[in-house]
């Protein structure tokens, strides 16, 4: 059996579908099922048992002998909620009891990280593992991964193998339910087909004009093709960037969206929330080297190719990965 928490979620969700086509079926799915609108992520899918995340450490007490692999993507994820208390019970603790559970049953563990541990980007965006507790996330949902990661890296009982992912603006079907935390080019898709415009964030950085803020946007293919490749893989255990690779626009992610809804362009701009400006990124960017040194070969998605994939198979005919 393959363990996928927060399995009714977005890139988890997408996981399942592409264990199911690799005719993985065995799929025990974690999560707390109570939420209504994630209920369609999980809809059709091949899964063995549904596990309430609070039951879920019984469950695995009783069950460690047949389970082959712990996908752990479940997390409280809003980048706008500042109580930690939050944040330490879901990202954190729960996730050192993943962690110690795969110690104790020898169970490989993928759990994932956040680009949101580099914060501003003074340190770069290399995934040095020497540079790891020097970070300074801007939000305490950034916290509690570079927390985790830093408790991570300090045990000496460790899953034999174990891989973190630093995930950086994932994007593509699944993120129906996420709300203000969906994607930009989500968002921009809703706006176009409601308006036939979009707006986008005006810049308050002097070094940067308006637009052209600067992400590194992954499509959530990708970010599953990856965790398929190390649960194959099973060495050279650490932590990993996982973006494309390339720092794309904002303005180019718009025009790209208005292209594949074969819209004519027309982008406003309007001022970040001041609640926002100070913990806003300018430029992110994965130094992916890392995992490009233990194997991984497969090109990424570029943003034209993901874009009018997630537009034109997913989000205008309403279609779940």
């Amino acid at each position: 059996m393959i363990v996928v928490t927060g399995a009714a979620g977005f890139i988890a969700s997408c996981l399942v579908s592409r264990l199911n086509q690799a005719n993985f079926n065995d799929i025990v799915v974690v999560d707390n099922f109570s939420v209504v609108k994630k209920e369609s992520n999980l809809k059709g899918k091949n899964i063995k048992e549904y596990v309430d995340r609070d039951g879920f450490f019984e469950w695995l007490d009783e069950n460690y002998e047949e389970v082959e692999f712990i996908f752990h993507l479940g997390a409280r994820t809003d980048t706008t909620e500042f109580n930690k208390d939050v944040f330490d019970l879901l990202n954190l603790n729960y996730s050192k009891k993943v962690w110690n559970a795969c110690c104790e049953y020898q169970i490989p563990l993928v759990y994932a990280s956040s680009a949101a541990t580099y914060g501003s980007g003074t340190l770069g965006y290399d995934d040095d593992e020497a540079t790891i507790p020097l970070l300074k996330p801007l939000n305490p949902y950034g916290e509690s991964k570079n927390d985790f990661d830093i408790w991570a890296l300090q045990q000496t009982a460790k899953p034999f193998f174990w891989a973190g992912l630093k995930f950086f603006n994932v994007y593509g079907p699944n993120e129906y339910h996420k709300g203000k935390m969906a994607s930009v080019i989500f968002h921009a898709y809703n706006q176009i087909k409601e308006k036939g415009s979009m707006k986008l964030f005006r810049s308050h950085h002097p070094d940067f004009a308006d637009g052209e803020q600067m992400r590194d946007f992954v499509y959530v293919k990708d970010v599953v093709e990856v965790c398929m490749f190390l649960m194959r893989h099973r060495k050279n255990s650490g932590i990993y960037n996982l973006g494309s690779g390339k720092a794309r626009t904002f303005m180019a992610l718009a025009l790209n969206t208005f292209e594949a809804m074969g819209v004519t362009p027309e982008i406003d701009f309007m001022d970040t929330p001041e609640n926002l400006r100070d913990n806003y990124q300018y430029f992110t960017e994965a130094n992916m080297s890392n995992l490009r040194s233990i194997g991984y070969d497969r090109p990424f998605y570029t943003l034209e190719e993901g874009v009018k994939d997630y537009v034109q198979n997913y989000l205008i005919p309403g279609k779940y990965y």
